[in-house]
Protein backbone atom coordinates (compact mmCIF):
# COMPACT_ATOMS: atom_id res chain seq x y z
CA UNK A 1 0.00 0.00 0.00
CA UNK A 2 1.24 3.70 -0.25
CA UNK A 3 0.43 5.89 2.37
CA UNK A 4 1.34 9.80 1.97
CA UNK A 5 3.38 11.17 5.08
CA UNK A 6 0.39 13.55 7.28
CA UNK A 7 3.91 15.47 7.73
CA UNK A 8 5.48 16.08 4.58
CA UNK A 9 3.60 14.81 1.99
CA UNK A 10 5.89 12.41 0.81
CA UNK A 11 4.49 8.96 -0.94
CA UNK A 12 5.69 6.12 0.91
CA UNK A 13 5.02 2.44 -0.04
CA UNK A 14 4.42 -0.01 3.13
CA UNK A 15 3.57 -3.53 3.03
CA UNK A 16 0.50 -3.69 5.07
CA UNK A 17 2.30 -6.56 7.48
CA UNK A 18 4.24 -3.72 8.27
CA UNK A 19 2.01 -1.44 10.38
CA UNK A 20 2.43 -2.57 13.67
CA UNK A 21 5.99 -2.09 13.87
CA UNK A 22 5.89 1.93 13.59
CA UNK A 23 6.90 2.92 10.31
CA UNK A 24 8.30 6.11 9.52
CA UNK A 25 8.57 8.58 6.47
CA UNK A 26 11.32 8.01 4.08
CA UNK A 27 11.98 11.31 3.75
CA UNK A 28 10.51 13.32 6.83
CA UNK A 29 11.36 10.09 9.53
CA UNK A 30 8.39 11.08 11.02
CA UNK A 31 5.87 8.44 12.14
CA UNK A 32 3.32 7.68 9.39
CA UNK A 33 0.03 6.61 12.09
CA UNK A 34 0.80 9.82 14.01
CA UNK A 35 -1.44 11.56 12.50
CA UNK A 36 -4.68 10.53 10.32
CA UNK A 37 -3.78 8.76 6.78
CA UNK A 38 -6.24 10.90 4.30
CA UNK A 39 -7.34 7.59 2.40
CA UNK A 40 -9.20 7.54 -1.00
CA UNK A 41 -10.49 4.42 -2.67
CA UNK A 42 -7.56 2.08 -3.35
CA UNK A 43 -5.63 2.68 0.26
CA UNK A 44 -8.70 2.33 2.01
CA UNK A 45 -9.73 -0.95 1.00
CA UNK A 46 -5.96 -1.94 1.56
CA UNK A 47 -6.43 -0.65 5.31
CA UNK A 48 -9.73 -2.24 5.92
CA UNK A 49 -8.16 -5.78 4.60
CA UNK A 50 -5.13 -5.75 6.36
CA UNK A 51 -4.99 -7.73 9.41
CA UNK A 52 -2.10 -6.16 11.44
CA UNK A 53 -4.02 -3.29 13.37
CA UNK A 54 -7.43 -2.04 13.78
CA UNK A 55 -8.65 0.79 11.38
CA UNK A 56 -10.77 3.95 12.85
CA UNK A 57 -12.19 5.62 9.99
CA UNK A 58 -13.83 8.68 9.48
CA UNK A 59 -16.07 9.67 6.64
CA UNK A 60 -16.11 13.48 6.39
CA UNK A 61 -16.65 16.18 3.97
CA UNK A 62 -14.57 19.82 3.63
CA UNK A 63 -18.06 21.47 3.82
CA UNK A 64 -19.57 19.86 6.62
CA UNK A 65 -19.24 22.09 10.21
CA UNK A 66 -19.26 19.18 12.56
CA UNK A 67 -16.72 17.34 10.56
CA UNK A 68 -14.26 20.50 10.69
CA UNK A 69 -14.66 20.84 14.40
CA UNK A 70 -14.18 17.26 15.61
CA UNK A 71 -10.79 17.16 13.17
CA UNK A 72 -8.98 17.99 15.78
CA UNK A 73 -10.57 15.77 18.46
CA UNK A 74 -9.46 12.82 15.55
CA UNK A 75 -5.82 14.15 14.87
CA UNK A 76 -5.40 14.65 18.98
CA UNK A 77 -6.28 10.40 19.16
CA UNK A 78 -4.16 9.62 16.43
CA UNK A 79 -1.45 11.11 17.84
CA UNK A 80 -1.99 9.22 21.14
CA UNK A 81 -2.54 6.29 19.72
CA UNK A 82 -1.30 5.70 16.10
CA UNK A 83 0.57 2.57 15.79
CA UNK A 84 -1.95 0.82 17.68
CA UNK A 85 -4.98 1.60 15.59
CA UNK A 86 -4.83 3.31 11.94
CA UNK A 87 -6.77 6.69 11.80
CA UNK A 88 -8.09 7.29 8.29
CA UNK A 89 -10.24 9.92 6.94
CA UNK A 90 -12.40 9.15 3.76
CA UNK A 91 -13.66 12.87 2.28
CA UNK A 92 -17.01 11.53 1.19
CA UNK A 93 -17.60 15.08 -1.19
CA UNK A 94 -14.29 13.55 -3.22
CA UNK A 95 -15.24 9.86 -3.33
CA UNK A 96 -18.95 9.75 -3.18
CA UNK A 97 -18.96 6.02 -4.87
CA UNK A 98 -17.23 4.78 -1.52
CA UNK A 99 -19.33 6.78 0.86
CA UNK A 100 -22.70 5.11 -0.95
CA UNK A 101 -20.88 1.84 -1.25
CA UNK A 102 -20.59 1.98 2.68
CA UNK A 103 -23.76 3.54 3.22
CA UNK A 104 -23.10 6.82 4.99
CA UNK A 105 -25.86 8.45 5.23
CA UNK A 106 -24.81 11.39 7.71
CA UNK A 107 -21.27 12.84 8.45
CA UNK A 108 -19.22 12.44 10.31
CA UNK A 109 -19.49 9.04 10.69
CA UNK A 110 -17.20 6.82 12.36
CA UNK A 111 -16.64 3.32 11.21
CA UNK A 112 -14.38 0.75 12.50
CA UNK A 113 -12.59 -2.01 11.16
CA UNK A 114 -10.56 -5.07 12.00
CA UNK A 115 -9.45 -7.82 9.58
CA UNK A 116 -11.90 -6.94 7.05
CA UNK A 117 -14.98 -6.73 8.83
CA UNK A 118 -16.40 -3.43 9.90
CA UNK A 119 -17.11 -3.84 14.07
CA UNK A 120 -19.67 -0.95 14.51
CA UNK A 121 -20.11 2.80 13.25
CA UNK A 122 -21.16 5.88 15.32
CA UNK A 123 -22.63 9.19 13.41
CA UNK A 124 -21.69 12.69 15.33
CA UNK A 125 -18.73 14.29 15.88
CA UNK A 126 -17.58 12.47 19.02
CA UNK A 127 -16.15 14.60 22.34
CA UNK A 128 -12.79 13.67 23.47
CA UNK A 129 -13.29 11.12 26.28
CA UNK A 130 -16.11 9.21 23.86
CA UNK A 131 -13.57 8.57 21.31
CA UNK A 132 -11.20 7.76 23.35
CA UNK A 133 -13.35 5.31 24.72
CA UNK A 134 -13.94 3.62 21.25
CA UNK A 135 -10.19 3.38 20.77
CA UNK A 136 -10.27 1.67 23.87
CA UNK A 137 -12.59 -0.86 23.03
CA UNK A 138 -10.20 -1.56 19.52
CA UNK A 139 -7.18 -1.74 21.55
CA UNK A 140 -7.72 -4.49 24.35
CA UNK A 141 -4.68 -4.81 27.08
Amino acid sequence: MEIVCPHCGQRNRLPAERLAQGPVCGKCREALLSAPVNAGPELLAALIAQDSLPVLLDFWAPWCGPCVGFAPTFKAAAAKYGGRVVFAKLDTEAHQAVGAQHNIRSIPTLASFRKGRELGRISGALPPAQLEQLVRQLTPG
